[in-house]
């Protein structure tokens, strides 16, 4: 059996920006490793000589400035994907707990793949635009910008073209919540030990080790995905993309013929390499976020350290907390009053 846990100690404000802040900033951080990746899966000519040559041929055809190309549009979907995926995942999370507020493990996963569906279609234009950013060559760009990426393909291409590719997103949840449940039913195996003593560390190695699994089974899906994204008779080459496809199921087949299977795991390299710093990123940068939210609500006293404020009831909420803070404050302001009419 699993809880959800959250802090009662941040609002859900604070708590929104916390998770914002540090996925903007190790997405910003990591983007040179998702530019690999995502050239790698549709094929352009960047990823023909390998991994590491790819960082290369991008800096020489573009410059430093070619490895942040689409980072905007993928940091802008972060604030509307968290917001759709934490209410869908609390709603859904809600209707299957017990009496006693517990979840299953299997159903919290599942809770998060469906969310994570739900979210995915609410801002899956930013990542088409994402995707058709990043293999465009920024010296001479088709797109300029997140805004006229979105508006030149919705009026060049039409809306569907927008959400192409989108079934793939549904199917590639399957073995992506399959892989988080394999390794989360064996973490106490792993670590010899129940999950409500596992560490901040052990905690963070979970997440790194159920992403490299859970990404791995459903890159295939990703793959393709990334390709239909990219694909377009009226981009030059058809925007780079290695084979020519009529839908979903002839990309599969293409891919195959013409690449071979393994062909459908091109730029797995990269997005392993970039699960660890990207994880250690995001959490270190959300506690430190949490820290300072932690400091200024009055529970601990230092934005520095986790040392927690003497006197202070942790269990109360931030709304409670300020309300006690009030009512002490009026108290002695009260009780220095009338002291100081008893001296008159």
């Amino acid at each position: 059996m699993a809880t959800v846990k959250k802090d009662d100690r941040l609002t859900r404000s604070q708590s929104f920006v916390c998770v914002g802040f540090a996925g903007f900033f190790s997405k910003t951080v990591t983007s040179p490793l998702e530019v690999v990746k995502i050239k790698s899966q549709v094929g352009t000519f960047h990823s023909k000589r390998g991994f590491w040559q790819s960082f290369l041929i991008i800096y020489q055809n573009e410059g430093l400035r070619g490895f942040w190309k689409g980072n905007l549009a993928s940091c802008l979907r972060l604030f509307p994907y968290n917001a759709v995926h934490l209410a869908t995942y609390r709603k859904i999370v809600h209707l299957h707990m017990d009496e006693l507020g517990f979840i299953s493990q299997w159903r919290a996963i599942f809770a998060g793949g469906l969310a994570g569906v739900v979210a995915a279609l609410a801002t899956y234009p930013l990542e088409v635009a994402e995707t058709r950013l990043i293999i465009q060559n920024c010296r001479q760009p088709t797109y300029i910008g997140v805004a006229h990426s979105l508006s030149k393909v919705y009026k060049n291409e039409g809306l569907l073209a927008l959400y192409r590719g989108f079934s793939l997103t549904v199917l590639g949840a399957v073995p992506f919540s399959v892989g988080c449940y394999a390794v989360y039913m064996n973490l106490d195996k792993l670590w010899q030990e129940p999950p409500v003593r596992f560490t901040p560390l052990q905690n963070l190695i979970n997440g790194c080790l159920a992403a490299g699994v859970a990404q791995t089974l459903s890159y295939p899906f990703e793959t393709v995905k990334r390709k239909m994204q990219a694909q377009s008779a009226r981009l030059p080459h058809f925007g780079g993309v290695d084979v020519h496809f009529t839908g979903m199921i002839d990309c599969f087949i293409q891919v195959i013929k013409h690449n071979g299977v393994l062909s459908l795991w091109n730029g797995l390299t990269a997005n392993t390499i970039k699960i660890v710093p990207y994880f250690g990123l995001l959490f270190t940068c959300f506690e430190m976020c949490k820290q300072v939210c932690l400091y200024h609500n009055g529970y601990i006293i230092s934005p520095l350290s986790y040392k927690l404020t003497p006197g202070v009831d942790q269990s109360l909420g931030p709304n409670e907390l300020e309300e006690v803070k009030r009512h002490l404050k009026n108290r002695n302001f009260g009780s220095g009053d009338s002291s100081l009419r008893n001296r008159w």
